[in-house]
């Protein structure tokens, strides 16, 4: 693989663990329970990216299946607690 593609994954690597880290901060530390949403919203968005640049390093169509299925997953539970703070219960 070419030496400037390794490079941008690592760095890609790098900076989303730290967006990470950064959104772990918020979902803990949340002043409200809709930072927490918005916290957690952002945590599987940015293990998805991660996921996707680890599968571009290895070259394995495993991990991509892995990110799709953390994108759905994520944002149904994104959706239904944001129905609950809305209105209390997340079926009618």
């Amino acid at each position: 693989m070419n030496t400037l593609l390794v490079w941008s994954v690592d760095v890609a690597q790098i900076l989303l663990g730290i967006a990470m880290a950064c959104a772990t901060f918020r979902l803990v530390c949340g002043p409200r329970a809709q930072d927490r949403v918005l916290a957690f919203d952002s945590l599987y968005v940015n293990a998805m990216l991660l996921l996707l640049a680890f599968g571009i390093g290895s070259g394995s169509t495993l991990y991509f299946e892995a990110a799709l299925v953390i994108a759905l997953l994520g944002f149904v539970s994104t959706v239904a607690l944001a129905k609950f703070l809305l209105r209390g219960e997340v079926i009618e």
